[in-house]
């Protein structure tokens, strides 16, 4: 199965659910509807027109990891930035990092490859995932992610995405 919202109902939260949600916060951001977006390269091709002038933007590519010790990370990322697990690892105070599966990343974060996203930790609290976010997000006026599918993108204030991540009780690990 795909990630877009055409199938959605299959997830153990829907992104019209997480969306319905975060308005039932007064969690505000903007919602957009594209054609699904597989990689980075193809969410560089629409999320400018997103974005207001001189809007700073975090942009960002998600890994979903496990340890040597199987416990479960998301790490969201500048999107440019160039990984080296054993050197993330280290960064992160764990070793033998290698990326998760298919069936873990629906199981843990509730999504499919291709989504994966800072607003999946909705689930991933529930499953004691980590989560660690680039320490360029404290800079950023807003923040771009998919939420919980690959055709929509949202684009919400720093502070708005730290208000989700105190509702749901993640605790923001920067690197």
């Amino acid at each position: 199965m795909d990630a877009s919202s055409a199938y959605q109902d299959n997830l153990p939260v829907t992104s019209d659910a997480l969306l319905a949600q975060l308005d039932g916060w007064g969690i505000g951001y903007q919602l957009h509807t594209h054609v699904p977006l597989r990689t980075v390269e193809d969410a560089k091709a629409v999320e400018d027109q997103f974005l207001a002038p001189g809007e700073r933007a975090l942009r960002l590519k998600n890994l979903y990891l496990r340890d040597r010790k199987k416990r479960n990370y998301l790490v969201s990322l500048e999107q440019d930035r160039a990984i080296d697990l054993k050197a993330l690892g280290a960064a992160l105070g764990v070793g033998g990092l290698s990326f998760g599966s298919t069936e873990r990343l629906l199981e843990n974060l509730g999504i499919r490859p291709g989504a994966v996203s800072p607003l999946a930790m909705i689930t991933g609290v529930q499953k004691g995932v980590t989560f660690f976010l680039d320490a360029q997000a404290q800079d950023a006026d807003v923040i771009c992610m998919h939420p919980l599918v690959n055709d929509r993108t949202v684009v919400m204030a720093r502070d708005a995405l730290l208000a989700f991540f105190e509702k749901i009780g993640v605790d923001v690990r920067y690197v």
